[in-house]
């Protein structure tokens, strides 16, 4: 392109006539714009002064890379204002040249004025290029001949030449000649084009020496000089890739198995792909677009609705609609449908697609029918069912691991096998899990204990089979798992109930056998301790030796209340001797564990009326659970006991300094069976039992965590008022000699009859109470006190309960005896097992019982009372 070409033609230049007019409004221009150049350079630098003011006062405490901030803001905004000036200078001197250069028919420029002038249009060109290079659309120039005078750098790379072996050649030449968009191009579209000096549209080209063919959407316009066509300027973008994907949309438009429709707000169906018409049963794709779109909806405010939630910019996705086939009968179809809009966002058109879902919501619904089944059927079933699968993952719980463990059936899946399961059973879980799995077993048991929700470990018994896929290959296993905790505790409990009923029987007649000979001893040991001849080293010899019986016998009738549990038989009882008794019961096994029992009996308490053996039951249980839960924590310990009188109360507080109890179980502790024991570590009985008795005592017991550690529990019974607890005068453990000689006022010269059978027996009351003025008979045999009741007159009979070794019954015999008698004796029973209440009725007003081992002191006491009370009855002799 020559110099020349860039000016404009003679014909275009203005006149003289007006060539005044036209510099003047240049000047006024060229004014205009040099005072709003100053001014926009004015206001920069004004801003740039304020912004740097406000930077350097913010910047006074900063550091000094951070102060020069400001000065190189300023220095920048000077810089580009001198750049845009001096460009504006260049611009300006460009317009001059060309006013000057308009005037040349009167004057002609000078040589100097040209080579500025052509030095500026150097540069222009230059920066013209680099302009029309950075387009990514082609943009060429050619001559009405067709050959190419200019061309961009996408033009280029498009032919694959270098620039000048394009520029001066035919553009044609470029192109297949086999293709025959470059022949219509040639024959058809340039002769409309010179007729009409513009054309557009899209063509397909293939350039020499490539094999892809491209797609290009093209404007041409003609470049006119005069009323000629001087050249031809062509934009062209490459629109092959659109092309392809419209290929691609029309085939998967046609093949798609989904119906696709298009349909307009004024309720007429544009398209429809071949689907749509073979899923609605019609014969064409004609017939179907014939009929208003919203025939086809079974319910046509489907239709509506779906047009309005489209046009409310909401992408429906999975709407089930029901359609109307050909035939009339209904179709169901999940349908999404868009709105397209158009450039002032009005709706044109919606696009929708539809999938015949008929088959799949039949099979759902047998499918839901099938698991809602299988629900009921998991959450009637008792066990706990549970699939693991071969990675050791829960793949699924039943809901009845709820009601079993507390947990929630997502809790258990997010988890893996084994995390609740006690961890001495997890290699017996494991182990067996892995032989089912590996296919070596088909079937297997187990029993392990697993963590409840609330931290108490259950006894689950489970049984495992191999869960496999339609291959036949195990991809698992199923679980079924049931709670046996109360089970195997009631099972435990008999069979302890069992071995306790076995022991109680041996040791009942163990205990018999020891308590005659027990009662021999202490009766000879008192006897000779109370001789005013006996010297005091023998006494302190035979206090020993009585001691020492009486542990024995207190460990014999501890053997036989363990046994064989007697009936319960309220009288008043001192807390504290109580208490005293119980501990000494558990004081080896204090001793031998280290735990050390601090207890001082408070005298002076009120009594309280209540079972002795089963009070003692319960203070053998606290102390009992104190020291276990010592033993958990520590190799020794103490527990603390005293007693007090607290209004009308009178407390036992027991303290431990073991782990103490958990505020979450404190309240649970009294409930049947539950323990916080390990499995064989306790049937989780005592402390309900412990509490129904002292309830049936009126009483209460309570529990509390101490402050400084360990457990506290108080047991609070009823005192007794003081009209009631007065005891017997001569009902005492220690009988002074004043008591003594008292009895022995009020039974001299009474008779009595001794029947047992064992020797011991008879010597020590024979010589005891023949001592204390008492008139004694002794027999071994029911025959031997049968004869001599016959001959005398008895007032007292004392009868062994089993003679003979127990072939004989010793109630038959006394109940003979009285009958020989005129007047009925007072009978004391002795017995070396444990007294069961006397039977209601007369006779139980003249019976007592007497438990062996005995002291001649005790019978003294009974028969004493029982006179005493005869004679204040009026019954005396």
């Amino acid at each position: 392109m020559s110099l020349h070409d860039t000016l404009p033609p003679p014909d275009s230049r203005p006149h003289g006539a007006s060539r005044g007019g036209v510099f003047k409004i240049f000047e006024q221009f060229d004014r205009r714009q040099h005072l709003l150049w100053r001014s926009a350079f004015f206001l920069l630098l004004a801003l740039a002064l304020g912004l740097t003011w406000s930077a350097w006062q913010t910047s006074l405490f900063a550091t000094f890379p951070a102060r020069a901030i400001p000065l190189l803001v300023v220095l920048l905004v000077v810089v580009l204002g001198l750049y845009l000036w001096k460009k504006t200078e260049e611009i300006t001197s460009l317009r001059r040249l060309l006013r000057e250069l308009q005037t040349r028919d009167s004057l002609r420029p000078s040589g100097k004025q040209l080579d500025y002038l052509y030095e500026i249009i150097t540069r222009s060109q230059q920066s013209y290029r680099e302009l029309i290079d950075s387009f990514d659309e082609i943009l060429i120039a050619l001559t009405p001949e067709g050959q190419i005078r200019a061309a961009n750098r996408s033009f280029i790379e498009l032919i694959g030449k270098p620039f000048q072996q394009v520029i001066g050649k035919p553009f044609l030449d470029l192109l297949d000649a086999a293709e025959a968009e470059g022949v219509r191009m040639n024959a058809q579209v340039l002769p409309q084009f010179l007729a009409r000096r513009h054309w557009s549209g899209a063509v397909m080209v293939r350039v020499k020496g490539k094999p892809e063919r491209k797609f290009y959407d093209c404007v041409a316009h003609a470049m006119i000089r005069g009323d000629k066509v001087q050249g031809i300027t062509i934009l062209a973008r490459d629109i092959t890739s659109l092309r392809e994907n419209e290929a691609r949309f029309t085939e998967l438009f046609t093949t798609l198995q989904e119906g696709i429709y298009i349909s307009t707000p004024g309720d007429l169906l544009l398209d429809a792909n071949p689907a749509l018409v073979s899923m609605l049963g019609y014969e064409s794709r004609e017939a179907l677009l014939a009929r208003p779109f919203s025939e086809l909806f079974a319910d046509p405010s489907e239709q509506k609705e779906l047009q309005r939630e489209a046009g409310e910019n909401r992408a429906l996705r999975g709407r089930e609609i029901t359609l109307r086939r050909r035939d009339g009968t209904p179709l169901t179809c999940l349908n999404t449908v868009t709105a397209v809009r158009d450039a002032s966002g009005a709706v044109v058109r919606y696009q929708g697609a539809v999938m015949d879902i008929s088959e799949r919501r039949a099979i759902e619904r047998k499918l839901h029918k099938e698991q809602e089944f299988a629900r009921r059927l998991m959450e009637s079933f008792p066990d706990l069912i549970l699939v693991l699968n071969t990675s050791g993952q829960y793949t699924f719980v039943s809901p009845r691991i709820h009601e079993v463990l507390g947990y929630d059936p997502e809790e258990v899946e997010r988890v893996g096998m084994g995390n609740y399961t006690h961890e001495e059973d997890r290699h017996k879980q494991t182990s067996l899990l892995q032989e089912i799995m590996a296919g070596r077993q088909k079937f297997g048991s187990f029993e392990l204990r697993v963590r409840h929700k609330s931290g108490e470990w259950r006894l689950m018994r489970c049984h495992v089979s191999p869960l496999v896929d339609e291959s036949g290959n195990i991809e698992g296993v199923v679980i079924s798992a049931r709670d046996i905790t109360q089970l195997k505790r009631l099972e435990d409990q008999l069979v302890q109930s069992e071995r306790l009923a076995a022991m109680g029987q041996m040791l009942a007649g163990v205990a018999h056998e020891l308590n005659n000979p027990l009662t021999a001893i202490l009766g000879i040991t008192e006897l000779l301790r109370d001789q005013p001849e006996t010297s005091e080293n023998a006494k302190r010899q035979l206090e020993l030796s009585y001691r020492q019986a009486r542990r024995a016998a207190r460990i014999v009738q501890n053997l036989l209340d363990f046994s064989r549990p007697a009936a319960p038989q309220k009288k008043p009882l001192d807390v504290s001797a109580l208490v005293e008794r119980a501990v000494q019961l558990q004081e080896h096994s204090l001793r031998r564990n280290n735990i050390s029992l601090q207890f001082t009996p408070t005298p002076g308490l009120p009594l309280v009326l209540g079972d002795a053996n089963q009070l003692i039951q319960i203070l053998l249980n606290l102390v009992t659970n104190a020291e276990q839960a010592i033993r958990e924590v520590r190799d020794s310990g103490r527990i603390e006991i005293d007693l007090r009188s607290v209004g009308d109360n009178v407390t036992i507080r027991i303290r431990d300094d073991g782990p103490g109890i958990k505020p979450d179980v404190l309240p649970k502790i009294f409930d049947p069976f539950y323990t916080t024991k390990r499995p064989g570590g306790g049937t989780g009985l005592g402390l309900s039992i412990s509490q129904a008795i002292i309830r049936e005592h009126h009483g209460r017991i309570e529990a509390a965590a101490h402050p400084k550690g360990g457990t506290v529990f108080t047991v609070l019974l009823p005192a007794l008022p003081e009209s009631q607890a007065t005891p017997s005068p001569l009902d005492t453990a220690v009988i002074s000699s004043a008591g003594l000689r008292q009895m022995a006022n009020i039974l001299k010269d009474r008779s009595l009859l001794v029947l047992d059978d064992e020797e011991s027996i008879r010597m020590l009351l024979q010589e005891g109470l023949t001592a204390q003025g008492l008139r004694v008979d002794c027999t071994a045999t029911g025959e031997e006190a049968l004869a001599l009741a016959r001959k005398n007159v008895y007032e007292v009979l004392l009868c062994d309960l089993n003679l003979d070794g127990g072939k004989a019954n010793g109630r038959k015999f006394a109940r003979q005896i009285c009958e020989l008698q005129a007047r009925k004796p007072f009978v004391v029973f002795m017995t070396g097992d444990l007294i069961s209440p006397p039977p209601v009725g007369s006779a139980a007003e003249r019976e007592f019982h007497l438990q062996k081992p005995f002291r001649i002191s005790q019978v003294l006491s009974i028969l004493a009372e029982a006179f005493i009370a005869a004679e204040q009855s009026g019954q005396g002799k």
